[in-house]
C-alpha cells in the first residue's frame, strides 16, 4: 500500500484528494496535515466525508511515500523548507510553486499534464500538477502544437465555477454576489498563462504564439468551460468545413488515443458531462477558416485532485485509472 499524506488538509483540493484516496485500492492515508485543525475529525470540516472516515487532522506527516501539497500558491516551498521530508518520499504539488521553476532543494518537478507528458511523469520523482484553467486550455491546443499547426494567435474565453477561487471567502465568492452573476477577472494576465506558454514552446520547439485569455467567474460551484480558437492550417485537399472538421477531429483522436480520460466528442458537450469526474471532453469544429475547440473539465478533479492522483498512479507504476473511475451526474 502507498502511504499518502495530504498537506493543507482543510481546503477544497484537499477535500477532493481525500475523497478520491479514501476509495483508492492501493493507498493508505498516513496523515491529513493541518496545524490549525490538528486533533479535529476530518469530517467536521469535510462534511461530505461523514461516515466515510474516522481520520483526524494531524500536525505530523506520518512517514509517507507520497505527499500531496494542497497549499496556497507560493506556500509549498516554505513547507519543504520547514519540514523534514525523506528524499525517497515523492511530492505532488497542486500549487504553482514548481510549474515554471521545477528544480528546488535537489528535487526536479516534472510537469504533470498527464496526457501530454505521461512518460516523463512515469520516469519522474516529483510532480508539479498543472493549474485548472491550464489543464483545460492545454488539452485543447496540445494536438495542434505538436503538429506545428498553430501559426496565429490563440484566443480563449473560459469560465470557472466558484470553487476555482478556493475556500477562503472573498467579496466575489459570496452567494449573494455569485448567484445569477458572471464577471471577468485577471483579463489577459491570468497566472496560468506562463505554464501554457511553456508547454507550447516545448511542443513546438520554438517560440510560443500569443495566447489571449479572458477568464470568467461563473455562478455555479464547479467545472470549467473553455472556448478556444485560432486559424486552421490543415490539408489544402479538404475544401468544405465538414471535411476540415473531420480532419481536425481525426488529428485530436490520434493524439489522445492512449488517454483513458480525454475524449473527442461527436455530439455537443456540456459541463454536466464532466463534473465529479476526471474526464476532459473536447468538441472540435472548423468553420470559416478557424478551428474552434470546446474543452470541459471539473476544476477540482481533472483540474486538480484527480489529475494529481492520476500522476501518483503513473509515478508508482499503477494503472493510470486506478481509483478514478467516476460517473458524472448528468441530471
Amino acid at each position: 500500500m502507498i502511504k499518502a499524506a495530504i498537506v493543507g488538509g482543510t481546503g477544497y483540493t484537499a477535500g477532493e484528494t481525500l475523497r478520491i484516496l479514501l476509495n483508492h485500492p492501493e493507498v493508505q492515508i498516513a496523515s491529513v496535515f493541518s496545524t490549525s485543525c490538528a486533533g479535529d475529525s476530518v469530517s467536521s470540516v469535510h462534511t461530505d466525508l461523514l461516515g466515510e472516515t474516522t481520520l483526524k487532522f494531524s500536525d505530523t506527516l506520518g512517514d509517507p511515500d507520497v505527499i500531496f501539497l494542497c497549499l496556497g500558491h507560493g506556500v509549498s516551498r516554505e513547507f519543504i523548507d520547514t519540514h523534514e521530508i525523506s528524499p525517497d518520499c515523492k511530492i505532488i504539488d497542486l500549487g504553482n510553486d514548481f510549474r515554471l521553476e521545477p528544480e528546488y532543494k535537489g528535487r526536479k518537478f516534472v510537469y504533470g499534464l498527464a496526457d501530454t507528458f505521461r512518460d516523463e511523469v512515469k520516469n519522474g520523482h516529483d510532480v508539479a500538477n498543472p493549474g485548472c484553467f491550464a489543464t483545460a486550455i492545454q488539452s485543447a491546443i496540445a494536438p495542434l502544437a505538436k503538429k506545428e499547426l498553430i501559426k496565429d494567435d490563440i484566443h480563449v474565453t473560459a469560465i470557472t465555477g466558484a470553487t476555482g477561487a478556493g475556500k477562503k471567502a472573498t467579496s466575489t465568492t459570496q452567494f449573494s454576489w455569485r448567484d445569477n452573476n458572471i464577471s471577468i477577472y485577471k483579463l489577459f494576465r491570468h497566472q496560468h498563462l506562463g505554464e501554457i506558454k511553456r508547454t507550447l514552446k516545448r511542443l513546438t520547439g520554438g517560440e510560443a504564439p500569443e495566447v489571449h485569455f479572458v477568464p470568467m467567474r461563473g455562478d455555479f460551484p464547479r467545472g470549467i468551460f473553455a472556448s478556444v480558437y485560432t486559424k486552421w492550417y490543415g490539408s489544402s485537399a479538404c475544401i468544405s468545413d465538414e471535411a476540415k472538421t473531420a480532419e481536425a477531429c481525426s488529428l485530436f483522436k490520434e493524439y489522445y488515443k492512449e488517454s483513458p480520460f480525454t475524449f473527442v466528442a461527436e455530439q455537443e458537450i456540456s459541463l454536466k458531462d464532466v463534473v465529479n469526474t476526471n474526464k476532459c471532453l473536447l468538441k472540435v469544429q472548423v468553420a470559416d477558416g478557424m478551428i474552434h475547440i470546446s474543452s470541459m473539465i471539473d476544476n477540482l478533479v481533472k483540474g486538480a485532485a484527480g489529475q494529481a492522483v492520476e500522476n501518483m498512479n503513473l509515478l508508482f507504476g499503477l494503472d493510470e485509472t486506478t481509483g478514478l473511475k467516476f460517473k458524472p451526474s448528468a441530471f
